[in-house]
């Protein structure tokens, strides 16, 4: 990156199930990301709307509930990574010099929506594609299925992963799945069947909500401290499908696995760390076999190790490097456009020490990663300096 680029603001709205219209999901992450950040509109000077669900003007009528200050207004839309995808446009367009101060806001309401992933039609039919026919629960299930197959892990495993999550959204004011007990790997078997070996407990809470993140200068990130660690971005780096030879569709939905590996690998070199350096990690779980697959991908384990490092408790907090902290898709929820802001959201927070009872101790580095339907995958490096 040409200028370092530091975030200076961050605000969500809860996920939920809760009928709140989108305006007022937007209007309060916005309001949120000024008021942390200790500036006014009228100081950003581009913005990056992420939504899925919406028509194509709708994020700019939502914008302008927060000011008409003529500022460039850019709608980013790419799958599950679509806030990550707008966050990245923000950082970048800090670094290239286009602006000091941009912000990234996404929203979505899941239920809104019809299957996002549907493709065109010509003339009265629809092109076939496993996309039409398959929804992502199934996917992932043939994901676990063959891990299952080849490497021996069991379906208590994903329990496992699933019940870690929902305790770390426990404490999470902003998360849409909040127990009101320790939730165990048998209460999470127990839930209904989705698509095996995933059950309801283990699958994304889809609903409602809204995030945002302000990204600056070091000048703008030095005057707007207030006394709070400075939160740097060391890393920004996405990948779409590399061609193999006899490349075939590989993976889930999400596209071949090897794809956070490369751009993990790329997060890694440009930041200058490695896995060991990283204090707690954000994936894209929508479902168990993601996080166990990203434990490998991205270096904290050797392949097949993901299970181990599981059962050792290396991924929760007291552990080695916790994952998803914040409860990740399956408790804090994904709504789609706003989920790779509300990581970035917890992130920050997490930087400065601001969590509380789901505070990752002594964090000085975070990564988050997420990934796109149609093989899309972001990954950013934030650090406390």
């Amino acid at each position: 990156m040409n200028r370092d680029v530091y975030v200076i603001g961050v605000g969500m709205h809860r996920f939920s199930k809760d009928h709140i219209p989108k305006r007022d999901l937007y209007f309060t992450a916005g309001t949120e990301a000024l008021k942390d950040a200790g500036i006014k509109f009228r100081d950003v000077g581009a913005l990056y709307n992420g939504y899925i669900g919406g028509g194509m003007t709708e994020g700019i009528g939502f914008a302008k509930d927060l000011g008409l200050t003529g500022v460039p207004v850019t709608h980013v839309e790419n799958a599950s990574a679509t806030g990550s995808s707008a966050f990245r446009e923000a950082v970048w367009a800090v670094s290239g010099g286009q602006t000091d101060v941009a912000m990234a806001i996404g929203y979505d309401d899941m239920r809104l929506m019809g299957n996002p992933m549907s493709q065109p039609v010509r003339g009265k039919k629809k092109l076939p594609s496993m996309e039409n026919l398959m929804l992502p629960a199934g996917f992932f299930a043939m994901w676990a299925q063959r891990r299952m197959h080849e490497n021996g892990t069991t379906i208590e495993t994903f329990a496992k992963i699933a019940a870690k999550n929902w305790n770390h959204a426990r404490h999470n004011p902003m998360a849409q799945r909040r127990a009101d007990h320790e939730v165990t790997a048998e209460e999470v078997l127990a839930s209904d069947m989705v698509a095996y070996p995933h059950t309801a407990m283990m699958a994304c809470a889809s609903g409602a909500g809204a995030a945002g993140a302000i990204v600056a200068t070091e000048a703008w990130a030095k005057k707007h401290a207030n006394g709070r660690p400075m939160i740097k971005v060391l890393a920004s780096q996405s990948q779409s499908e590399h061609y193999g030879e006899g490349h075939i569709f590989m993976g889930a939905v999400v596209g071949p696995s090897y794809s956070t590996e490369i751009t993990g690998r790329l997060a890694y070199e440009e930041a200058g760390l490695g896995p060991k350096d990283i204090d707690f990690v954000h994936v894209h779980d929508a479902f168990p076999i993601e996080e166990l697959m990203y434990y490998e991908l991205l270096g904290f384990c050797g392949p097949g190790e993901g299970d181990r490092m599981l059962a050792d408790g290396e991924t929760t907090f007291g552990g080695r490097v916790p994952f998803s902290p914040d409860g990740g898709l399956i408790a804090r929820g994904h709504p789609g456009g706003p989920t790779g802001l509300a990581q970035v959201w917890d992130a920050t927070r997490q930087l400065r020490g601001q969590q509380d009872k789901f505070q990752v101790e002594g964090a000085r580095t975070g990564l988050v990663h997420m990934m796109g339907a149609g093989s899309i995958c972001i990954v950013h490096i934030l650090q406390k300096v």
